[in-house]
């Protein structure tokens, strides 16, 4: 049978420790950014593109006839370049680079950009088969960011490419 010092002992430690735990779940107050500020947010996986090339007709004859593809794929994949602007300037240029032992996996960017709030002309641009110039996807948009704003910039091949949410 516990003594009753020791069961009012134990109601003033466990209430400390509530109280302890309750004080630092309200206080102080944590911002991750300023009043005044809004956040671009680029977070994206993409598979890049194959660099194939065309197979001449000497080649194609010299394989046999089960083998003839006209194009020539290897297993890994491209870099995908990705370019961010903002208001015609640069912000961020990034080459994502595929995972995976054969170079065949998805590449992933992260990365955040703090700015004040107000409105900009935002461009991203991208080109997921680095043997082709220029870039296959492109998303412009003039964009309005209110205080503590995040804006996530994604890439879904079924919405059409880049897009701003």
């Amino acid at each position: 049978m516990a003594k009753p010092a020791a069961i009012v002992g134990q109601i003033i430690l466990y209430g400390a420790f509530a109280a302890f735990i309750g004080y630092f779940a309200t206080a102080p107050t944590y911002k991750q950014i300023a009043d005044d500020v809004s956040l671009i947010k680029l977070s994206m996986s993409h598979l890049g593109g194959r660099e194939c090339r065309k197979r001449s007709p000497e080649e194609l004859q010299k394989l046999p006839p089960n083998m003839r593809a006209p194009l020539d794929c290897p297993r890994g994949r491209s870099d995908t370049k990705i370019v961010l602007e903002l208001d015609d300037k640069p912000l961020y240029e990034f080459i994502m680079q595929p995972t995976g032992l054969s170079r065949d996996g998805v590449g992933t960017v992260y990365k955040r950009f703090e700015l004040k709030a107000g409105t900009y002309k935002l461009a991203v641009k991208m080109n997921d088969n680095l043997v082709n110039p220029g870039f296959n996807y492109v998303k412009e948009a003039q964009v309005t960011l209110k205080p503590a704003q995040v804006l996530v910039i994604d890439f879904n091949p079924d919405k059409g490419g880049l897009f701003f949410q």
